[in-house]
């Protein structure tokens, strides 16, 4: 699987620790950005990683704020994206199968238990069913 990855300037140092056991795991990672810890601004990060998944590149992204918060707002605004800030692994479980998230927004400041969240977000699939028909209706929304 391939995966876009991304941090702002606070999310760094996580965004790294996940490139590692990810790479360890074989999974393939497009980096974006950020390298270091000089201020950028997370609406830039997020468009990159998201331009990953709707061209094709990626299957998923994963991206990485102070909170989160500002990074899964930013995803949102991209068509085809269902990026969701997940905190536990139930979110991330729920995120995958009711959603079909594509991108999995974390907290460097808040979030615990970082590789069980990611892990559950890889490896869950969609439970399409009833569920399809709530998508379309999200997707006809951003027409």
């Amino acid at each position: 699987m391939f995966i876009a990855i991304g941090s702002d300037h606070r999310g760094v140092e996580m965004k790294a620790a996940i490139i590692r056991l990810l790479g360890d795991m074989g999974y393939q990672l497009q980096d974006v950005g950020a390298y270091d810890k000089q201020s950028v601004d997370y609406p830039d990060i997020a468009r990159d990683v998201c331009e990953q998944i709707t061209c094709g590149t990626c299957e998923r992204g994963i991206l990485i704020c102070g909170t989160g918060i500002g990074m899964s707002i930013a995803a949102n605004k991209v068509r085809g994206i269902r990026a969701a800030l997940c905190c536990d692994t139930f979110m991330a479980e729920r995120s995958r199968l009711h959603n079909n998230a594509n991108v999995l927004c974390l907290g460097a400041e808040k979030t615990q238990h970082v590789e069980d969240i990611i892990m559950i977000f890889l490896t869950t699939s969609f439970d399409d069913g009833r569920h399809c028909k709530r998508l379309n209706k999200l997707a006809d929304m951003q027409n």
